[in-house]
């Protein structure tokens, strides 16, 4: 008797997510019939629940969308910005000290490390609302609707949330995140156990407040948050403890829409997202890269990581001297951009010139930010990362969720392209970044990990363009860090490799953790075929959804 065979299914939707129930609430969406956008918020609403400290409604992010066909291709800014009665010099005057990694600073007293002064104007549900409205399909009650039944039914506390929420990782002289936590009554009633330790890994984690906050935009949308009586309750906790967010920030907040700027690596054609997120930087590191023959070097080899580090070291210093919110800032996107730029800083690195990048002293600090891709079955393609910086600590009695940090990111110096003027948005390393061929989207692309990102999404486009890597394979291989003069590695790369950095005199610091540095997730559609890759560090996985083919 012969055997018949079922049709066979194939794969023709993706998304990838930093967090299981994320990656799960944008593939039901994809099962019934959303598009790449209707996922991607549904996932990003739910990360705001069941990552809390990465993400929030409170937070800033950016988003890069893709219509298939040579439709639509923006770039989404929701960055938070800094309330309009902050001054310039508002901590001029004190002792200032700066994060390692120059992801942030720390001031004389931690003012601006957690608290109601750290607070900027959020606008990751302003720019989720959006996207939705311009490119969606589904409404908001349907995309919120996984993430208020997380809120409201509660979620096991994953190993990732765990290290991060318990264990003290701060080094750079600010709050650490069990402190922050304990800041208010819902973070001690949520994230502890009653004896006041933090909860542990399998606990549930319930925020019935968040729920009913949740629920309340549901109904009655996004401008309950920014002018209704959402806002009122928001305005009155930050007059009653001295913050600067006040109901007119909220009422003024806007979403940019702005194109991305375009460059080509080996063949592709790159996608970046514009300042004052860090496309341009990426598109300067690997400009410079592409002036060398990387696969003749060997992956993570002396040469290799030397000539990275100093790629690296050199984008840095552009970024921290020229680039800002070009609202406020004149960026030389053009000059920063161009190939003749990149050719010089490699021409600089093969005479044998090494870059020195300036730091007040300080340590490194962990960074509270999330990423999901999504591409879908008629080819748009979508990234996006949304954070809370480095979280406050503040949770409004009654609302349930974390306000973002944004001013630790801004330079307190005045008359610096990163410094805080009202109405600011800081600098940020968020990277959503998509690749193309032949005009179709065939990586999208990026990263949590505060500065670390550039360096993370540089290597895991090398590992995929010169080394041939699978996207599993890309975002998981061994790689450093380089935001200053020293080079961290991943403790996954052999002594052997960094005792010959070390005598070649590069100051090096082995991390323990075998996956470190930032956190990629990616999905590609080369050859034809859909594959998808979290990094194993997050808790994250990648969801295909597969439709019966056509008869």
């Amino acid at each position: 008797m012969k055997r018949v065979r079922n049709p066979p299914v194939v794969p023709t939707s993706m998304i990838v997510a930093a967090q299981p129930e994320a990656a799960e609430a944008g593939a039901r969406v994809l099962q019934r019939g959303g598009n790449a956008v209707d996922a991607a918020v549904a996932a990003a609403f739910t990360q705001c629940v069941v990552d809390p400290l990465m993400s929030g409604i409170a937070g800033y992010g950016t988003m890069q969308v893709s219509e298939p066909n040579g439709g639509a291709h923006t770039c989404i800014d929701f960055c938070a910005r800094a309330p309009l009665a902050i001054t310039p010099d508002i901590w001029a005057d004190k002792r200032i000290s700066e994060t390692s990694d120059g992801y942030a600073f720390v001031v004389e007293g931690n003012l601006n490390d957690a608290g109601y002064l750290s607070i900027g104007t959020p606008g990751t549900l302003a720019g989720l609302e959006h996207a939705l409205r311009r490119f969606g399909t589904l409404d908001l009650a349907d995309v919120l609707a996984d993430a208020i039944g997380y809120a409201r039914n509660g979620f096991r506390m994953r190993p990732h949330m765990y290290h991060y929420c318990a264990i003290e990782q701060a080094k750079g002289g600010m709050m650490q995140t069990p402190q922050r936590l304990k800041l208010s009554s819902t973070g001690r009633r949520v994230y502890f156990r009653e004896d006041g330790s933090s909860k542990r890994l399998g606990d549930v984690i319930v925020n019935p407040d968040y729920a009913d906050t949740l629920e309340r935009i549901a109904r009655a949308g996004i401008d309950t948050f920014y002018r209704g009586e959402i806002a009122e309750q928001i305005d009155a906790d930050m007059r009653k403890h001295g913050g600067l967010l006040s109901r007119r920030d909220l009422a003024t907040y806007a979403v940019r829409e702005v194109a991305p700027i375009w460059s080509t690596y080996r063949g592709f054609d790159i996608a970046g997202f514009p300042p004052p997120a860090a496309g341009l930087t990426l598109i300067q590191s690997l400009n410079i890269l592409e002036c060398f023959d990387l696969r003749g070097m060997g992956h993570n080899t002396p040469a290799y990581l030397t000539t990275l580090a100093e790629t690296l070291k050199r984008v840095t210093i552009d970024k921290d001297t020229l680039i800002g919110d070009p609202e406020f800032v004149d960026v030389p996107v053009e000059m920063l951009a161009s190939k003749a730029h990149a050719r010089k800083h490699a021409d600089a690195i093969r005479a044998g010139e090494r870059a020195n990048v300036a730091r007040i002293d300080a340590g490194a600090e962990p960074k509270d930010t999330t990423q999901v891709c999504v591409i879908d079955r008629n080819g748009m393609a979508v990234t996006l990362t949304h954070t809370l910086g480095t979280n406050s600590g503040v949770i409004t009695d009654g609302l349930g969720f974390l306000y973002n940090g944004l001013i630790s990111g801004f330079d307190p110096r005045p008359g610096r392209p990163g410094s805080i003027s009202p109405g600011k948005s800081r600098t940020s390393a968020q990277c959503p970044t998509i690749l193309f061929r032949n005009g179709a989207p065939v990586v999208a692309i990026g990263a949590p990990g505060g500065t670390a990102i550039n360096p993370a999404l540089t290597q895991s486009i090398v590992n995929v363009v010169d080394f041939d890597m699978p996207i599993v394979e890309a975002v998981s291989a061994p790689r450093v860090s380089v935001t200053s003069n020293v080079i961290e590695v991943s403790n996954r790369i052999p002594r052997y490799v960094t005792d010959v950095l070390e005598s070649d005199g590069y100051p090096v610091t082995r991390s323990p953790m075998g996956f470190a540095f930032a956190a990629p997730h990616a999905i590609t559609r080369l050859a034809g075929r859909l594959a998808g890759a979290a990094d194993p560090q997050r808790d994250g996985v990648a969801l295909a959804v597969a439709h019966e083919p056509k008869a």
